[in-house]
């Protein structure tokens, strides 16, 4: 019979036969007759990381010797698969989903597809495997049963299984009668539907991957369940809605933390689409990848939102772990595979359910211990950043050994700062630091494991590495005056010292943190338990560039929904109304961001009105689609500022009152109306702003398809211009009504619609004004073709006065506009913005401006400088206090040996996958061809297998027979006489 022999690593053919000799040698069996199927193929010549090998008459104890080779990680029977379209059905009877001894009979397929292999993985980019040429794994004959894939079956025959450890599930329910739960203890129903079963599939789901005890299991089937139907069949949330009360029932949990774990969204891949409440500090946010460990497609990205524009986002998901293709509880019964982060937020639950049955002191389990835990222990993805991945991906057992070493302390969230660590670091890789520039914000999260509610000690101390440079930066701490619960925040302002301005190179430093909480089982009155935290600071200076390459993103006058109902931009896309995503350069503007670096350009973020920068260190101002109102000291300002030589860009949007009251909507989750505050854009205050020249945008709202300077655009519900000066570069373009046809469903084309226009203001020196009246082509994320060349032509136009010929003579060029035709567009009557702006405040029913704000101002820490050098790899330095993985060691328990088994009849070879997502390359077959960058690394590989192959002249060594109870829990029961109990 012939047995596929998967190894370690990438060896050559000599190098495997001769791991394969040295294992059967072992197996005491002399006589034993094996052979390796040559391979005639052009790969037969590269390094491989399986073989082949007939063996006559393979004993189980010879396999299991084979397998036991310390570079040998398994060994399968062979099996073929054909495939095709049609399914006949096999008459054998259908094999539970978990057997693990199936019967040799095989569906029959014919393949009516082509014979090129293609990938269905969510993101395509091998470079995010965690393990070099993952798509050779033949993922669909085996069964995916994710908590044996992530090894709770270790924990298992340590003996946790859960028990004693309430699991709280907020979903659709469950049915009472379900045979996969033993441990269901409480069923409530928060909806207005009369039943408490499950009418999706969703809540029986999550509830199996946490806790089924039998088919597809789940990790922690001794758990108990408590069950708390919020939606409704048809996916209402009713516990949003006014008058409805969710909390709860204390009862059940009294004695206990909770510990909240949420899925991080499924609106990937554009970023800055967190969803709430994984994006909080004290949650475990939870984002998915496919078993190839790439980043699924549909997984949320960070940044956080929240703290814009004043701030900067924090990092999540603050872990992944598999979510697309995963199995778990049917309906009613058997097994189903579904994707999403949803799905991969259960994982994490059980796995959380696991890991505190396992800690014989449960005080010490808090939300803050059990995520220090996960991301301390967390498996980092390579060429994926913290805004995709957090801190990488869920390992169960690296876990299991953090918390049964641990001791209450303090921790930092992202643990270092590298400005220089690409791609891992993005964005803050992506640009180096000069002086002059707006401060570096990098937001740290405190996790304090001591206790719910904490403080910092004295202030955080600065202390930078003289032998590293670290006196040519200044660094500003703010933090949370008391950190509750379990958590709070520093953030940290980083700046290049004046001396530094024409200096260039790397400098280095670290923050140090003490926290206090008060502890709990303190004898005396008010003692306090302590930590000490450092914050590694490493960062790239250059000498400040020049005024022209500088441009300045006006993050200010941005806002998004939550709280207030601000529109698309796009109002085709009917299916998601409203505009979330922050607008900011490292979120949904992500993918301009990196054009603007590629080109040359250094970017900065204003979070602070007008008022508050420097215009003289600035070549062009950029305001992409500003919904805020101004100040009328910023447009004072702005007119002096683009008078003495900034210029300005501005992308708008639609606005139109009549519009905006036909796009108002009925929350099905809230149950009230929504009526937007201000179109895509706030046409109006914009026209506010650049009154002073005579231009302003029209409540006009276009749409199509047209060509400008040989390039194809679209142009998304944007405006038009209404007034510009008439010795300006006007472009119109011929364009659908969409006004039109959102209020009377009518279609019509207008010709010679204006919608960009070009201006040098008059006065000496003075700067540059370029208007466009959409954003949509810039903006990530509803983008259907960009338009970056467009935006460098304006930037060359702005920074360098250079006019663009292929827009200056342009058949498409016209006579400026006067206003004249139509009145410009007005505020919605009755309109609430003043409840959301930073600008406006109630008056009597007529909101007004409110006094202008201070500007930020930063108390930059005393320094304390260290003659020492600093650690060379920050991640790898950083460690949580007193855990040394390498001194906790694991009993010698086989792990799980997942087997392949044919396909039950009735099983569709394809997962079950709603919305037709689907997973990574999982019809990849064993026996292809080594990937194209195999070749390239090739001499890396060779040089590794040689030294691998001295190694193995000796003969290996056994592993340790298996340890059939843990030795703590047998000197346990010697000295007590009982069997220990959790």
């Amino acid at each position: 019979m012939r047995y596929i022999v998967a190894f370690t690593g990438y060896f050559s053919a000599k190098a495997r036969s001769l791991y394969i000799s040295s294992a059967l040698r072992n197996a005491g069996n002399g006589a034993l007759e094996w052979h390796i199927v040559p391979r005639e193929n052009p790969a037969s010549d590269f390094p491989s990381d399986f073989e082949l090998v007939h063996i006559r008459q393979a004993s189980p104890s010879s396999l299991l010797t084979l397998e036991d080779h310390p570079y040998i990680k398994r060994v399968t029977p062979q099996r073929k698969v054909f495939r095709t379209l049609k399914y006949v059905p096999s008459p054998e009877p259908a094999a539970p989903c978990n057997t693990t001894r199936w019967t040799q009979k095989w569906q029959s397929w014919q393949s009516s597809r082509p014979l090129r292999r293609t990938s269905l993985s969510l993101g395509s980019g091998f470079w995010h495997a965690t393990g070099r040429h993952s798509s050779r794994r033949l993922l669909r004959a085996i069964p995916r049963h994710v908590a044996q894939i992530l090894q709770a079956d270790v924990l298992w025959q340590m003996g946790h299984t859960g028990s004693g450890v309430k699991v709280a599930v907020f979903d659709t329910g469950l049915s009472e009668r379900h045979p996969h739960f033993k441990n269901v203890k409480e069923r409530t129903n928060w909806t207005n539907e009369k039943t408490l079963d499950d009418g999706l599939g969703h809540g029986t789901f999550v509830a199996g991957v946490i806790a089924s005890m039998r088919e597809c299991q789940g990790f922690a089937p001794d758990s108990e369940l408590h069950i708390f139907r919020v939606f409704t069949n048809n996916q209402v949330n009713t516990c949003l809605q006014p008058r409805n009360s969710c909390l709860i029932p204390l009862s059940s949990f009294c004695s206990c933390v909770v510990i909240m774990v949420s899925a991080i969204g499924n609106d990937g891949p554009l970023y800055g689409t967190l969803n709430n409440p994984a994006d909080q500090m004290d949650v475990i946010g939870v984002g998915g990848i496919d078993f190839e460990d790439n980043i699924a497609r549909f997984s949320s990205r960070g940044m956080t939102t929240w703290e814009l524009p004043g701030g900067y986002g924090r990092v999540k998901p603050d872990i992944v772990t598999y979510g697309s293709g995963v199995r778990g509880s049917g309906m009613k019964e058997g097994c189903r595979s579904l994707s999403g982060t949803s799905v991969a937020s259960p994982v994490v639950a059980g796995a959380v359910t696991l890991l505190a049955s396992t800690v014989l002191n449960r005080e010490l389990v808090n939300p803050a211990s059990m995520k220090q835990a996960l991301i301390a222990s967390a498996r980092r993805l390579p060429g994926v950043n913290m805004f995709e991945q957090g801190h990488g991906k869920l390992d169960l057992i690296r876990a299991y050994q953090i918390l049964n070493s641990y001791r209450p302390q303090a921790s930092l969230s992202p643990s270092y700062i590298d400005l220089t660590e690409c791609p891992y670091m993005w964005p803050y890789c992506s640009q180096p630091i000069y002086y002059g520039g707006m401060p570096t914000i990098v937001n740290v999260t405190i996790l304090n494991g001591m206790g719910v509610t904490g403080r910092i000690v004295d202030k955080p101390i600065w202390q930078p590495y003289l032998p590293q440079n670290g006196d040519h930066i200044d660094v500003a701490v703010s933090y949370s005056p008391v950190l509750w619960p379990w958590a709070g925040y520093l953030a940290v302002s980083i700046s290049v010292a004046k001396k530094a301005a024409s200096w260039e190179g790397i400098a280095q430093g670290h923050v140090m943190v003490t926290v206090a909480s008060p502890a709990e089982n303190d004898s005396e009155v008010g003692g306090e338990l302590t930590s000490t935290v450092k914050l590694p600071i490493k960062v790239k200076i250059v000498p400040t560039p020049p005024r022209s390459k500088r441009v300045l993103w006006d993050q200010y006058h941005n806002l998004r929904y939550p709280p207030g109902y601000f529109p698309r931009d796009n109002l085709r896309m009917k299916n998601d109304p409203l505009d979330w995503n922050g607008d900011h350069i490292h979120t949904n503007f992500r993918d301009m961001y990196q054009h603007l670096r590629s080109m040359g350009y250094f970017v900065e973020v204003l979070g602070a009105p007008i008022t508050c920068f420097d215009a003289s260190q600035y070549g062009t101002l950029l305001m992409v689609d500003s919904e805020e109102e101004y100040f009328p000291e910023e447009i004072t300002k702005l007119r002096r500022d683009i008078d003495n030589g900034l210029s300005l860009i501005i992308f708008s949007d639609w606005y139109n009152t009549s519009v905006m009251r036909k796009v108002k909507f009925y929350d099905e989750n809230t149950r009230q109306w929504w009526m937007p505050d201000t179109g895509g854009a706030n046409v109006p205050a914009l026209n506010d702003l650049i009154s002073v020249w005579g231009m302003a945008f029209s409540d006009g709202l276009y749409e199509g398809d047209f060509t400008m300077a040989d390039h194809d655009m679209y142009y998304a519900s944007g405006c038009s211009i209404a007034r510009f000066p008439e010795d300006g570069i006007v472009i119109a373009k011929n364009l659908k009504d969409q006004g039109l046809e959102v209020l009377k469903q009518e279609t019509a084309v207008v010709e010679g619609v204006p919608i960009l226009g070009l201006y040098q203001t008059p006065s000496d020196g003075g700067g540059r004004i370029a208007l466009y009246g959409d954003s949509n082509c810039i903006d990530d994320s509803h983008r259907q073709k960009d338009c970056f060349w467009l935006l460098d032509a304006l930037l060359q136009y702005t920074s360098y006065s250079m006019t663009p010929p292929s827009l200056s003579h342009s058949h498409s060029r016209v006579a400026p506009p006067t206003g004249t035709e139509r009145p410009l567009p007005q505020r919605l009557e009755g309109n609430h913005l003043y409840r959301y702006s930073k600008v406006l405040e109630a008056h009597l029913g007529d909101p007004k401006p409110r006094p202008l704000p201070a500007c930020p101002h930063l108390s930059w820490a005393k320094p304390q400088p260290l003659n020492e050098t600093a650690p060379s790899n920050l991640w790898k330095h950083q460690k949580l206090l007193s855990v040394d993985l390498d001194k906790v060691a694991l009993p010698n328990v086989r792990p799980y040996r997942p087997q392949v088994r044919p396909l039950s009849p009735g099983e569709s070879g394809a997962w079950d996958i709603p919305g037709g997502i689907m997973p990574g390359r999982y019809n990849q077959e064993v026996g292809q061809t080594i990937p194209v960058f195999a070749f390239l690394g090739a001499m890396v590989v060779l040089s590794f297998f040689v030294v691998q192959l001295t190694k193995a002249k000796s003969k290996p060594k056994r592993r340790k027979p298996r340890v059939k109870r843990p030795t703590y829990l047998q000197q346990q029961q010697q000295t007590t006489g009982k069997n220990p109990t959790v």
